[in-house]
């Protein structure tokens, strides 16, 4: 089960002659028997309009799917094609299913009191994974700050809720410092000391942790 939300749906729009409303969209993708599918096929439009869908379409074909699914695999590049010139940042943050429509809400309200230029949202919300793709210009000093911000909202609301402040794309450097507050200081601890053990050098993934 894959989000779009309104504003990736906006870059969307037009983008290599596609045509979307500008609204939140849900992509459900249903593996089983014949009778399996037909089951899902009669009941889930019916639950999706009780909490405000307006629209659904389904396919079987392998190339009717190929088509639906084109928006979600030109997600990236669409925003990257709607906003020329400015940088972009990935994050994401992973949180229990019933957290999400929360954090994904206020993650939202975040985007917009921090003045952010643009961060369209995306995720793979079977399982509580959910993207960022935050815009700015590293030239502008206010923009990084707001990109900081954004992000350090974003990961700290996800620890709180019993998440992880990365789903799927690492720590890296950008998220070591979150590493206690989302495993304590002695997990922490012994972490370092295995990758200590394993190489005393440092030679692998050196500044990333220890």
């Amino acid at each position: 089960m894959e989000l779009l939300d309104a504003a990736t749906m906006n870059c969307l729009d037009g983008y290599q002659g596609q045509v979307f409303d500008h609204k939140p969209m849900l992509f459900f993708e249903y593996h089983g028997t014949g009778n399996e599918v037909e089951q899902v096929l009669d009941t889930l439009p019916g639950a999706l309009e009780d909490f405000g869908s307006c629209n659904f379409q389904s396919a079987t074909t392998q190339e009717d799917i190929n088509a639906l699914w084109k928006a979600r695999h030109d997600a990236f590049w669409a925003v990257k094609a709607q906003y020329p010139g400015l940088d972009v940042i990935a994050t994401d943050v992973c949180v229990p299913v019933s957290n999400l429509a929360g954090i994904v809400e206020k993650t939202a309200g975040d985007i917009v009191e921090l003045g952010v230029v643009a961060a369209p949202l995306f995720g793979h919300v079977g399982d509580g994974n959910f993207h960022l793709l935050v815009l700015f210009d590293r030239a502008d000093p206010s923009q990084m700050e707001q990109v900081r911000m954004l992000e350090d909202r974003l990961i700290r609301r996800a620890i709180a809720v019993g998440g992880t402040c990365t789903g799927e794309h690492g720590i890296g450097t950008g998220k070591k410092q979150y590493l206690e507050l989302e495993f304590g200081a002695g997990t922490v601890a012994a972490m370092k000391a295995i990758k200590t053990a394993l190489d005393p050098t440092t030679i692998l993934n050196p500044d990333k942790v220890c």
